[in-house]
């Protein structure tokens, strides 16, 4: 068989090329295989197409390709498809490439996938676009990746999913994001979505940013926490506030930290409540503040609390006043001290009296004096007590 002509070849009957054995189809050559007409491929047993050595397959000109029916195609081996060029991938029909064994789909190269049009990869049924390795998907341009439906992203192996690179990611559409299921949402890695544009989280859906893991959202940027609206941060769950980075939570403005509401406030950990900024916690409202767990009231700066405005530390109440360590305490200003009501002086640690500086003591009025108990007046060093005013 290898010693005949292309022309020799061309002129057999479509019922004599069909007669040909396997092993006779085997031997065929390039060039022998890349002057068979079309009619005569489709006129070999699917035992002969698959038959044909990969080398025969891949001197196969767009035009022999196009005219194989789908039973001759889906007759191709695994080897056989791995054999097809970028050219001859990307002018295979959209109804034959879906028509594949999801074998052949898998053995393609990536250069091959890579060449697919988007008109191709959109007719990709369930099975062949989940027949996709990690090494084909990573291998996908932006242009496919942004051409995919939600759908055919939700068809996709989550592990294909995860392999998307970052800058595939990034050529996700707002549509394409929301219309994640939350188990291919979750697949994204915390790179992938650290990767997300502010644009692309700010489209985010509220349920699918509550579908975030918290592992997603320890990954955020101080740029993308700051960017998100009132109403995602709250869609968070609990346990996803107190993933944020320190870094992250420092970056919210005041209008997102007071839209928070008292449930994620309170979640936030005592490391990102040492994180907020003087200006977040002066923002605070009075009921906000109130509502931090105990451990976080401690927790805040210095600074922050001596950022408070007495609005705020009037609206504190026993258990979160008497919170505050002794270095907080001293920290106080004298305008926020002589805003304090007895009744909170007497809700103090005895250990705070006792950093009082003179100038706080100086500060108090003589109806906050005369309201303090006996246990926490005792507690003040007495030298500090010679710039007060006289107690009645």
């Amino acid at each position: 068989m290898a010693g005949l002509s292309s022309t020799q070849l061309n002129a057999l009957s479509t019922t004599n090329l069909g007669a040909l054995t396997t092993t006779q189809v085997s031997g065929l050559s390039t060039t022998q295989a890349a002057n068979l007409s079309s009619t005569q491929l489709n006129a070999l047993q699917t035992s002969d197409v698959a038959a044909l050595s990969t080398a025969a397959v891949a001197s196969l000109s767009s035009t022999q390709l196009n005219a194989l029916t789908s039973t001759n195609l889906q007759a191709l081996s695994t080897a056989q498809a791995a054999a097809l060029s970028t050219t001859q991938a990307a002018n295979l029909s959209s109804t034959q490439l879906d028509a594949l064994q999801t074998s052949d789909v898998a053995a393609l190269s990536t250069a091959a996938v890579a060449s697919l049009t988007t008109t191709q990869l959109n007719a990709l049924g369930s099975t062949n676009l989940g027949a996709f390795s990690t090494a084909q998907v990573a291998k996908l341009t932006t242009t496919q990746v942004a051409a995919l439906t939600s759908t055919q992203l939700n068809l996709m192996q989550t592990s294909d999913v995860a392999a998307l690179t970052t800058t595939q990611v990034s050529s996700l559409t707002s549509t394409q994001l929301n219309g994640l299921d939350s188990t291919h949402l979750g697949a994204l890695s915390t790179a992938q979505v650290a990767g997300l544009s502010s644009t692309q989280l700010n489209a985010l859906s509220t349920t699918n940013l509550g579908a975030l893991t918290t592992t997603q959202v320890s990954g955020l940027s101080t740029t993308q926490a700051a960017n998100l609206s009132s109403t995602q941060l709250n869609a968070l769950q609990t346990s996803d506030v107190a993933a944020l980075s320190t870094a992250a939570v420092a970056s919210l403005s005041s209008t997102q930290l007071n839209a928070l509401t008292s449930t994620n406030l309170q979640a936030l950990s005592t490391a990102q409540a040492a994180a907020l900024s003087t200006t977040q916690a002066a923002n605070l409202s009075s009921t906000q503040l109130d509502a931090l767990q105990t451990s976080d009231v401690a927790a805040l700066s210095t600074a922050a609390v001596a950022s408070l405005t007495t609005t705020q530390l009037n609206a504190l109440g026993s258990t979160n006043l008497g919170a505050f360590s002794t270095a907080q305490v001293a920290k106080l200003t004298t305008t926020q001290v002589a805003a304090l009501t007895s009744t909170q002086l007497n809700g103090m640690q005895t250990s705070d009296m006792g950093a009082l500086t003179t100038a706080h003591v100086g500060s108090l009025a003589s109806t906050q004096l005369n309201g303090l108990d006996s246990t926490h007046l005792g507690r003040c060093p007495p030298r500090r007590w010679r710039a007060s005013p006289a107690r009645s």
